[in-house]
């Protein structure tokens, strides 16, 4: 049986996941046709030809199989009867022969099984990684989607691999039963239903061992991403300095034990129990293989069968038993490792799910745009799941050419406000729209095409400095990299460039040879040159300057000024001082707009932002 819920697996901010209900042998079995058409048909696209090509060369290895059960009986026959070996050898060349066959065929099959499997596994990892990147961004505040992509990242991925594994042995071992089963119901009929009696009880315990493996596993998907989080935590050079000044080794051990300890004691449980099935199984079968030779000897005393026939039956009869125990694992590790697969087509469907932008309006044919004359921002309601509204009822106009700040506490909205502006996140209420268009009837490759964002903590990708540049817009043609050097030169990311051994071929990653790290002000002048470099229509800053040292932030906004003569810039920043040229300031509190005007305007009005303004000069002047 499947072990209890411990309550040592819940805790306040992470539960066990709802499996899915218990079914018993028949059910499972039921699943055993989709889920092998399902790895089948991974299968054929990853490599038709070869695919087609294993199933053939397995009908030859069958016919071999069964050709040369049945040339043991002439063999014995000449042998008991003539007593001369020529007078076996035909009987016996054609054993030979069929064996040979079916030794060339196997070793065939392997060889392109070589080449299948690495492509099926590929298949599958683009199709992740793809459906990862087609996701809407607010896919990845749903706890609920991080479950399911790790379920299929981690275990959906393996287990189809193995699946391949277990489908061509599955495919050979039921040709092969086939084969030793139409060979003892020549022999004697009799033989063949009390071997497929026999099987049962194995094929139930392996079954049911798969079923409990997988509840586990499906349980515990919540606590595992934890555990993974707490070791990324004492593996990754980003946590390392910090955890070695605060001391907090100790800490991090006991968090690993919270989550590890549970776990250990629920594998110990499940295994135990999966022990204790499978030994059933062995134990009946081991009796029922005993009742099909005692039938056998009850047949050759009786006078039922010649001694010749018995003799190829007991060859028969172990190969047959042989090719149902394969049949009965394949089968068992197929339909375990359907389960994963299943987990794997979910997210994938999950994730087709939330790739499409919605609208409660009447569908509209998505459309190209050119760079927006007027944004309209009219009451944009928004929430993150589980969590409570971070935007409300916001309404305001961008118009070309402007530059418009978002300011306003931690946790206000700003930012939120931002990714929805650059349609990463589609309003629960309310509309965006460009030029009257709303922005979810627009062709969403058209609208992002149009847009810079530079964010606050922006990728470190683990490539060279050109890349980490160019990736802002990586088809763009640059002959000599003239626009990536006027990048670099407007965000002052040059300098960082001149100080690499390689210059722009130094690869930013300390995780391989050769590889070296930039500080996070570098980090934030090159995430400058790329959005730079991207030259799009509509900039959007979010706290662009924040890391970097007063010279080169004075530089950044004067670069910024200049290439605003023709743009529309959304700026974020609490730096006050930095947005008193805006043409529109918004004050964002709670996630509804509080103020908006002109620097002279606010600091006038005497409201919110004014004080924070004043607060901000008197830090400065104290320091």
């Amino acid at each position: 049986m499947t072990p209890p819920v411990d309550v040592e697996l819940e805790s306040p901010y992470w539960t066990i996941d709802d499996p899915e209900p218990d079914v018993g042998l028949r059910q499972l079995l039921r699943r055993l046709p989709a889920q092998a058409r399902t790895v089948a048909a991974l299968v054929a696209r990853a490599d038709r030809r070869g695919a087609v090509a294993i199933v053939a060369l397995q009908l030859v290895s069958g016919v071999a199989t069964t050709f040369g059960l049945l040339a043991v009986t002439g063999v014995l026959e000449r042998l008991l009867t003539e007593r001369r070996l020529s007078a076996a050898l035909p009987a016996l060349a054609t054993m030979v022969a069929a064996y040979a066959v079916r030794g060339a065929v196997e070793t065939a099959v392997g060889l392109l099984y070589a080449r299948v499997r690495p492509s099926v596994r590929r298949l599958a990892e683009e199709e992740l990684f793809s459906a990862c990147l087609r996701v809407e961004l607010a896919a990845f505040d749903d706890p609920l989607f991080h479950d399911r992509m790790q379920r299929a990242r981690d275990r959906g991925v393996f287990h189809i691999e193995r699946a391949v594994d277990n489908l061509v042995g599955l495919l050979g071992a039921a040709l092969a039963v086939v084969a030793a089963s139409a060979t003892v119901g020549i022999l004697h009929p009799v033989l063949l239903p009390v071997l497929v009696l026999g099987v049962l009880p194995e094929c139930w315990s392996v079954l049911r061992s798969a079923r409990m493996a997988h509840r586990h596993a499906t349980r515990t998907t919540t606590l595992n991403r934890r555990l993974r989080m707490v070791t990324d935590l004492a593996a990754e050079h980003a946590s390392a300095a910090e955890i070695r000044a605060n001391r907090c080794g100790d800490f991090l051990r006991g968090e690993y034990a919270s989550v590890a300890d549970p776990l250990r004691e629920q594998e110990i449980r499940v295994g135990t129990a999966q022990v204790r099935v499978q030994a059933v199984g062995r134990m009946l079968a081991g009796l029922a293989v005993g009742a099909t030779f005692a039938l056998l000897g009850v047949l050759l005393q009786a006078g039922w069968i010649p001694l010749a026939v018995a003799g190829a039956a007991v060859l028969a009869v172990r190969t047959t038993s042989g090719a149902l125990g394969g049949l009965v694992v394949a089968a068992n590790q197929l339909v375990e490792q359907g389960l994963y697969v299943t987990d794997y087509q979910n997210f994938l469907a999950d994730a087709a799910s939330r790739s499409g932008r919605t609208t409660t309006a009447a569908p509209q044919p998505a459309v190209s745009h050119p760079a927006p004359r007027r944004i309209d921002v009219t009451g944009v309601d928004f929430a993150y799941p589980g969590g409570r509204p971070a935007l409300r009822g916001i309404t305001l106009t961008v118009h070309a050419g402007q530059t418009i700040a978002l300011v306003g506490e931690n946790g206000s909205g700003k930012t939120t406000l931002a990714k929805i502006l650059a349609g990463l996140y589609t309003p629960s209420a309310g509309r965006v729209s460009w030029d009257g268009v709303d922005l979810r009837a627009l062709d969403p490759a058209a609208v992002a095409d149009r847009i810079v964002v530079v964010m606050q903590h922006p990728v470190r990708w683990p490539h060279t400095a050109r890349a980490n540049v160019r990736v802002g817009r990586h088809d763009r043609a640059d002959p000599g990299d003239a626009k990536l050097r006027e990048a670099a030169r407007f965000a002052r990311a040059d300098a960082v460039v001149e100080g690499l051994p390689q210059g722009w071929d130094t690869l930013l990653s300390r995780y391989f040879r050769g590889g070296v790290d930039l500080s996070g002000g570098q980090w934030q002048r090159i995430a400058v040159a790329r959005g730079l470099f991207r030259d799009a229509p509509l900039l959007i800053w979010d706290e662009p300057t924040a890391p970097l040292d007063p010279q080169a932030e004075f530089d950044v906004y004067e670069s910024l000024r200049r290439l605003a003569r023709d743009r529309t810039v959304v700026l974020i920043t609490h730096r006050l001082a930095s947005i008193r040229n805006a043409d529109r300031i918004y004050l964002l509190h709670e996630g509804a707009l509080a103020e908006q005007g002109t620097h002279d305007e606010l600091v006038a009005a005497a409201g919110r932002y004014a004080d924070l303004y004043a607060l901000q000069e008197r830090l400065h002047a104290v320091l």
